[in-house]
């Protein structure tokens, strides 16, 4: 999984990139859509792991 402008990346099976914006995953989100076609995945997450995220890498949520 990637991250960069706010938002994790995963990759799709038809080439894209699954995304969700880690604001929306502070707020209780956890599915990502793929922009390209109509795949969505559940993400699974720790929510320690995203605040140490948010502290480890300098994250500003606007």
């Amino acid at each position: 999984m990637d991250f960069e402008d706010g938002k994790f990346y995963y990759p799709c099976p038809c080439g894209d990139k699954f995304q969700i914006n880690i604001k929306a995953i502070i707020e209780g989100a956890d599915i990502a859509t793929c922009p390209s076609c109509s795949l969505q995945i559940r993400v699974i997450y720790d929510e320690d792991y995203i605040q140490d995220f948010i502290k480890d890498n300098g994250v500003i949520i606007e």
